[in-house]
């Protein structure tokens, strides 16, 4: 029987379903019937670990156990990735950019990149072939450093676009790495748009982590670079014989890193995958948004996103990884920095134990919601309602250290004076 509910009765279901508070919103979309994304399923995901394996410099990164933490805020187990000393970068984003130029110049050679190694393109003759290409994207930081380096790790230039009001140390880093660097006075989406034309009017090939219509395949191979990441996680997790994860924390900018996250997961694990909760900036909370209006269709958020967590503050949804996040997720918080700050002090003195944890505005945003959560009194419906408790083991992604170190040693040891 198919059963049709009153714009009344929807609107009741949708106010259960969404809690609200100072800092925190919550929205749990209803179930659909997941579709088990193609891209990350094992054996592709095996291929893109082994290219990163061959990358001059590559080293699993720490998985960090915090079991003081963990009694503290009333959890079974609580576990860090922490993606701080990736490739020496401070962040994860390289992972996405060394796949994607892997693809994008086997293609162009004609050669088979399920076999390829890093070594192939340090050969003088490949050199030749590929020195006069330039990349090109759009950043709020981490991911146009990644790109800078990965290009420059091939003897290739790059130009990276940044948005209005970029941290000049963040800026400067990519510089560093031999890059171009030109800051619009646009927001991140519009920085993405200008990106993509300069790389139109000039002969450029724009790397970009978000897709549109047209654009979908090099943001895809960015999506599948990422879930190195993951795989090293569950793999730390079960060398150790830890327990595994109930809950996940993802936190999601355009949702890239956050759908290689949840969709590595759900096919490696099937049901017994952990609960996904996508977690995002109040100021550009574009998947938070998308789950609320709970039709399925992406949707986007203007404006100039102003949050301290630069490298999440995007208004406008990847629609590969939202479709990947809708699928899986349980649920879709939308968070204020203060959650994010709150993260980032309880990482830096976690416990007399626990060893601490360098991370940036937005790597810290999940530890930081887990506090407020177990701590705070006024979000016992919503803990409830996540099923976090004594017997919960949550797994976050602390995605970068301190890249604006200044604003780092304010939020963690207050202003000089």
């Amino acid at each position: 029987m198919l059963f049709c509910p009153t714009q009344e009765k929807k609107a009741e279901r949708k106010k259960r379903r969404m809690i609200r508070n100072n800092f925190i919103k919550a929205v749990f979309p209803e179930k659909r019937d997941p579709h088990y994304p193609e891209d990350l399923k094992p054996d592709r995901v095996k291929q893109v670990r082994a290219y990163h394996e061959s990358v001059d410099g590559y080293a699993v990164t720490p998985l960090c156990r915090l079991p003081e933490l963990a009694s503290s805020l009333g959890l079974k187990n609580l576990y860090v990735k922490d993606e701080s000393f990736r490739f020496g970068l401070n962040a994860f984003k390289s992972l996405g950019a060394t796949w994607a130029l892997a693809q994008i110049l086997g293609e162009r050679l004609e050669q088979p990149v399920s076999h390829l190694e890093f070594s192939f393109f340090k050969q003088p003759a490949v050199r030749e072939k590929i020195r006069d290409l330039v990349f090109v994207t759009a950043t709020d930081g981490n991911h146009g450093r990644g790109l800078a380096w990965a290009a420059g790790q091939l003897g290739c230039r790059s130009v990276i676009f940044m948005p209005a009001g970029t941290a000049s140390i963040r800026m400067e880093n990519i510089e560093k790495e031999g890059a171009r660097v030109c800051v619009t006075d646009m927001n991140y989406d519009d920085t993405v748009r200008r990106a993509a034309d300069a790389a139109r009017d000039n002969g450029w090939i724009l790397v970009q982590d978000t897709a549109w219509k047209g654009y979908e395949q090099i943001p895809a191979w960015i999506v599948q670079g990422y879930a190195t990441m993951a795989g090293e996680s569950l793999e730390q997790i079960r060398k150790n014989e830890f327990d595994l994860p109930t809950h996940l924390f993802v936190q999601a900018g355009v949702g890239s890193m956050a759908a290689a996250v949840v969709g590595y997961f759900a096919n490696q694990l099937n049901q017994d995958c952990p609960l996904f909760f996508v977690m995002e900036s109040d100021q550009a909370d574009c998947m938070y948004q998308s789950a609320l209006a709970d039709d399925g269709r992406p949707r986007a958020v203007g404006g100039q996103l102003n949050t301290i967590m630069a490298g999440l503050a995007c208004g406008e949804a990847n629609p590969f990884a939202w479709e990947i996040l809708r699928d899986f997720s349980t649920g879709f918080i939308s968070c204020s920095d203060g959650v994010a700050v709150q993260g980032m002090q309880l990482l830096a003195k976690p416990g007399t134990c626990d060893k601490p944890i360098v991370s940036g505005e937005s790597g810290a945003l999940g530890p930081g919601l887990v506090h407020c959560l177990m701590t705070d009194p006024k979000f016992s419906d919503l803990k409830e309602k996540m099923k976090l408790n004594r017997e919960s083991s949550v797994l976050c992604f602390s995605t970068e250290g301190d890249t604006d170190p200044a604003n780092y040693q304010k939020i963690i040891h207050g202003p000089k004076t």
